[in-house]
């Protein structure tokens, strides 16, 4: 069932303390659960205030080649059984919609955390046109916009995930480091697995079934508190017209966890 509640307590934002971790190995059990989303119910709002998710950017800087819904009961989220779906389909009028979640609202007010690890399962699309992703961006947007793809799957190019670390300037510099990761020649992008970064003062570490898969140095703009995002999005290249449809995304949790 999908709980659209207006007004609810906020989740503190979380700085960290000092250095933290900076280890490869991800001990989960030296961490504390900051996020817990199990989707045993959905607290969405499509622009808040006041719910644990909003249905857009909180910059209103929607993407891709669907657009991302309102959230309305049976789309483009629906819960069954603790596991959330997020549904990709054609309108009345054969334009493509989809859905996208972020853990703050316009304002900033929401779950935003500096420094520990976050961590998806999910099941994704696969095929031609599809976009799924799991993303982090940084609180502050003032002087840059800090981005953190832990995950970006893109349908038109199976067999591997895409982990992309990114400062936008607001004087028009750009930074990126980024990897493909081939973590899909072997195991099946169809099934559950986790997807995970890590981020200390130090280094950003990208995790797949909790397994280091790359690290890049933690620029100055990512040392601050990052919100959570995660959506099913759509290319905008015409092979998301050989998207199936629909084309469904399935998450059975989203955490965050803080170094002790």
């Amino acid at each position: 069932m999908l709980a659209v509640v207006l007004l609810l307590g906020y989740v503190v934002n979380a700085k960290g303390d000092g250095e933290g971790d900076t280890g490869d190995a991800l001990d989960i059990e030296g961490m504390r659960v900051a996020f817990d989303e199990d989707f045993s119910r959905l607290n969405v709002s499509e622009w808040g205030p006041g719910t644990r998710w909003i249905a857009h950017t909180p910059w209103s800087g929607d993407f891709g080649g669907a657009r991302f819904a309102a959230p309305r009961p049976g789309f483009p989220f629906t819960v069954a059984d603790g596991v959330l779906r997020i549904e990709a389909r054609r309108d009345e009028h054969g334009e493509w919609r989809s859905g996208l979640l972020a853990s703050v609202d316009t304002k900033g007010r929401g779950f935003a955390q500096q420094y520990g690890y976050f961590e998806m399962r999910a099941r994704l699309p696969d095929g031609p046109g599809v976009w799924p992703a799991f993303w982090l961006i940084g609180l502050d947007r003032s002087q840059s916009t800090a981005e953190i793809d832990a995950l970006e799957y893109y349908g038109d190019r199976p067999g591997a995930f895409s982990s992309i670390v990114h400062v936008w300037h607001r004087d028009g510099r750009h930074y990126s480091q980024g990897k493909r990761i081939p973590a899909f020649r072997d195991a099946d992008p169809s099934e559950f697995h986790t997807y995970g970064v890590k981020i200390d003062a130090s280094q950003i570490r990208i995790y797949f079934d909790r397994q280091l898969m790359w690290k890049t140095p933690t620029q100055p703009a990512h040392r601050q508190p990052m919100y959570i995002l995660l959506n099913l999005a759509l290319v905008e290249e015409e092979s998301r017209n050989a998207a199936a449809n629909p084309s469904s995304m399935f998450v059975d949790y989203v955490r965050a966890y803080s170094f002790k």
